[in-house]
């Protein structure tokens, strides 16, 4: 979660806040399994509907905040009626959504969502949060009242590991969107390397169940909000491995900074803002090459301290 994490604050200092998604719980449920058309398709045209009734009661609303989009899909129509009936608009941009090609890893995203709308937002809102100093330079040429905010994790509900021993199967982790998931892929020479040395278990959580790594001892399991603190406490090593391209550089390293918060040493491709949220060799580990990958691995599985005092110090910085 990103800003649903500030509800509880907000509400505490008197604000009145109304939550309006444009899919509801029902349509994540179904959104990337097969089949289910005739769901989707009413789940997308129930939320245009949602929004167009909202458009009547946005000006007695001191003000709205706009995650992304107003509407995933199509042009700036809905986002120009918003800011035209809104008091105050503050638009919350996450990732290079405005490319018009998005990760090669999600191409089909890129082909629905016009960059119209992004632009737009950022041209026209009263205020812009960014998540990357990359982020934030490219919305400043658009608009200069801008704040770069790094994705925060609540600690008080992270409550860190303890055992880092190696009495047991360690277990790699890996936690990622359906999107994000294929960049695991990127690891999958350097693990079938790793498994003809060590024993280990790859836990993958994320939208799906099926993913698979010929000769891995591999468990997929969904994403599940109540169940996610636990499940990414079972991990003993943390995996953040990113693509070299322009995409990535909206990202603002949030499940590194997971991993981090729960006591996980963390390795992250040296890319991007990883270089902010993680001090290689003291915080955690930024690696490139398939070399390092497997050098830092080994070392990891080896040194039960090592894992012990790059987790604790992983957390101290992430608080």
């Amino acid at each position: 979660m990103k800003y649903e994490q500030y509800f509880e604050y907000f509400r505490s200092k008197g604000y009145r806040i109304t939550v309006t998604p444009f899919f509801g719980e029902s349509y994540y449920k179904i959104l990337y399994t097969h089949g289910n058309y005739h769901k989707k398709i009413i789940g997308t045209l129930w939320g245009y509907v949602k929004r167009t009734l909202q458009i009547l009661h946005l000006p007695f609303y001191d003000g709205i905040y706009i995650f992304l989009y107003v509407t995933p899909f199509g042009g700036s129509v809905f986002e120009r009626l918003y800011r035209l009936f809104s008091r105050r608009m503050i638009y919350d941009i996450d990732d290079l959504v405005f490319l018009g090609r998005a990760s090669k890893f999600n191409p089909i995203v890129a082909y629905f969502r016009k960059p119209k709308k992004y632009f737009f937002l950022m041209k026209k809102a009263d205020h812009v949060i960014t998540c990357t100093p990359y982020l934030d330079s490219i919305v400043r040429k658009y608009n200069s009242r801008t704040t770069d905010i790094s994705s925060t994790i609540n600690t008080d509900k992270y409550i860190p590991i303890e055992n880092y021993s190696n009495d047991h199967k360690l277990i790699l982790g890996y936690s990622g969107s359906h999107s994000t998931i294929p960049y695991l892929r990127l690891l999958e020479p350097v693990l079938l390397k790793l498994k003809k040395e060590y024993d280990f278990k790859l836990l993958v959580i994320g939208s799906t169940s099926s993913f698979k790594i010929e000769g891995i001892d591999v468990e997929a399991i969904p994403w599940n909000e109540s169940t996610e603190v636990d499940d990414l406490r079972r991990i003993d090593i943390g995996l953040y491995p990113l693509p070299d391209e322009e995409w990535v550089l909206g990202k603002s390293g949030l499940k590194a900074l997971q991993y981090m918060a729960l006591g996980i040493p963390t390795l992250a491709t040296s890319i991007g803002t990883n270089f902010r949220i993680m001090e290689n060799g003291v915080a955690g580990f930024l690696v490139n090459s398939e070399d390092e990958w497997l050098i830092t691995l080994r070392n990891l599985l080896n040194d039960s301290d090592l894992r012990s005092r790059i987790g604790k110090n992983g957390r101290d910085h992430v608080q």
